[in-house]
């Protein structure tokens, strides 16, 4: 049995106070972080590979089904307002389609063959990367879209809670942030999804630093998108140039950007 349906250290749940419950869930999170800091050789090793793909017109996808789907397209949505990059850099497909993001589609995940015919419409090249994304491991979405990326030379690597799985036999690079059994028997959406939205943050913000997306500590390149962004970046503007704050909003809202704003301020 795999590590993430194997039985939970904890019985008789419906029995536990409130507390007793929030002390133990709290207790299984402590050690995500650890298994995590385990895989950092191997997220290094991906980044590295990626980023002069991506500086080439690469792109990056994840792959996923369930919760490991959702939270990779919820880390690909974020990149381009945070990064002022289009919506075609970092991708996320899950099994099902847009309707699984909110409701499960029944068996949709069980089709080896729908992984990769789902990343086909994104005309691929050998300079984009496959990230597949299952706990368990052996989702036959995420193992068919990486068996057939590694066959077309594409980049594929793996973010998984077991180690050795399926899908690690097809990657290039093996993510295992192994995090033991889940608090409720086989709810990977617990600690094995917490070390995903871990990895992942990790792999797109560190590629958006290399990409030169981020100055100092700051998001130079974000969308404009509301007030409290404005507010930001106006801020990011009188710290850099020592301006008065109708002078660095005004230059923000003509270029649009901190970054466009600095470089044509200083020109």
């Amino acid at each position: 049995m795999s590590i993430t349906e194997s039985e939970s250290l904890y019985n008789d749940l419906e029995k536990k106070s409130v507390r007793e419950l929030l002390e133990a869930i709290h207790e299984e999170d402590r050690k995500v972080l650890p298994a995590v800091q385990k895989t950092i050789p191997q997220i290094e090793a991906l980044v590295t590979a990626v980023a002069p793909r991506m500086k080439k017109g690469g792109r990056l996808f994840y792959v996923g089904a369930g919760t490991s789907g959702r939270l990779g397209i919820l880390d690909a949505s974020e990149i381009p307002p945070t990064y002022g990059v289009g919506y075609d850099l970092v991708i996320g497909l899950i099994a099902g389609g847009d309707t699984a993001i909110r409701k499960a589609v029944e068996s949709a995940e069980d089709n080896e063959a729908m992984g990769w015919e789902d990343l086909q419409k994104y005309h691929l090249t050998e300079m984009d990367t496959i990230v597949g994304i299952a706990a368990s491991g052996r989702t036959p979405y995420v193992v068919g879209a990486l068996k057939k990326a590694r066959e077309n030379n594409i980049l594929a690597a793996c973010v998984t809670s077991n180690p050795n799985s399926e899908m690690a036999k097809h990657a290039d690079i093996a993510i295992e942030a192994v995090v033991g059994p889940e608090f409720v028997t086989g709810s990977t959406r617990m600690k094995s999804g917490t070390a995903q939205k871990l990895v992942l943050n990790m792999i797109t913000t560190t590629l958006m630093i290399q990409l030169g997306k981020v100055k100092g500590n700051k998001m130079v390149n974000m969308q404009l998108t509301n007030q409290k962004l404005v507010e930001r970046g106006t801020r990011m503007i009188m710290e850099e140039l020592g301006l008065e704050e109708d002078k660095a909003r005004n230059l923000l809202l003509i270029h649009g950007s901190v970054k466009k704003a600095l470089d044509e301020y200083r020109k």
